[in-house]
This record gives C-alpha cells, structure tokens and sequence, in this order.
C-alpha cells in the first residue's frame, strides 16, 4: 500500500512540474514580421523584415522563465522605396553580404505588474553587422483572434523598443537617416 502511495505521489510531482516547465511554440513565419521606422530627411518612413526563425518558450506559471529567440532575415528587408532598401543592405549600413542576420536573444524578462495582461521588459542582446549589444524591449502577450478564452495554443507577442544603429556600426548616410531606429515586432505562434 505505502508503495502504491509513494508511486502515486512521485507521479503527481513529476506532472506538476512537467506543467510548470515553459512550453515550447512555433513561430508561424508568414504571419509574423519585423517593423521598424526610420527617418529619412525628417520623414518618418516604415520598412519590414521577415523572421527567418524563432524559439519562444513560455511558463504560464511564472513568466519570468521564458525565454525568446528570433532570428530576423536582414538581407531580404524592404525600407519602403527601392534606393533605401538598397542602401540598408550596403556595407556602411547593415551589410548584409556578410551579415544576413539580425538575432535577439532574451536573457531576463521582468513584469511590469502583477500578470502579463499589464506588459512586460525583455532584457536580452541583439546582434547586428556581428556587432551584440544589450537591449531591453516593450512586450505584449496575447490570444490570436479567434480563439476561446482560455486557449493558449495560437498566440501573438509584440516587441517594441528603439535602438541606436551607430552602436551596432551600421552609420552609413548619417546626413539622410537619423541615428534612432524604432522597432515594432509582431510574432505569431502555435504550440
């Protein structure tokens, strides 16, 4: 009987922290992009970059054990008009010859309340012209549209924040671009 009983207790353990692990999900690609605004002789002018890949774990029961991992295809990004998207990818801005990839990686997440329904920071570093940084990012969580209250397995995040391309080595045409580039990333995923 003390067996049965010590068998049945090493079994709930085991499923109650196998359901507080985070669980892993699937960045849906088509619907997921990099958003990001720059100014152009005083105009502010949107560009986009597709996410190439991505590991997104969350744990529902303590979010500060997640963690994400996007890499960004740089070398297929639009700036808006042809003449900027081609001077994006040239060697003074993010040469993407030789650096096709832009990554995040989270390495610490931080609530801004008592649950994610009130936002969140990503502290993490972010990898650009081979240059990695720290960086800290705006994150929201949500259902998709959609889905039942209480269905987490389709959900989308969004990161914004703003970086400085100069820290990252990326300074070419200084008198056109300002230095601030304004991030906006929209992620889809499934578990």
């Amino acid at each position: 009987m003390r067996i049965a009983a010590l068998a049945a207790l090493l079994t709930l353990a085991s499923a109650t922290l196998a359901a507080a692990a985070p669980l892993a999900y699937q960045l849906e690609t088509a619907k997921s992009n990099v958003g990001f605004v720059y100014e152009l002789n005083n105009t502010p002018t949107k560009g986009a970059m597709p996410v190439r890949a991505a590991k997104i774990a969350i744990d529902f029961d303590n979010l500060t054990n997640s963690s994400v991992d996007v890499t960004v295809n740089a070398s297929r990004a639009k700036a808006g008009l042809i003449f900027a998207t081609e001077a994006l990818k040239a060697p003074s801005v993010l040469n993407t010859r030789a650096h096709p990839n832009i990554r995040f990686i989270s390495n610490r997440i931080r609530l801004n309340g008592a649950s994610i329904n009130d936002g969140a920071k990503i502290d993490g570093t972010l990898t650009i012209r081979g240059v990695t940084r720290p960086v800290t990012l705006n994150a929201a969580l949500f259902r998709q549209r959609g889905t039942d209250a209480g269905d987490l397995s389709r959900l989308s995040f969004r990161l914004t924040g703003a970086v400085n391309r100069s820290d990252f080595g990326a300074s070419g045409y200084p008198d056109l671009v300002k230095d601030t580039i304004k991030l906006d990333i929209v992620a889809r995923i499934k578990r």
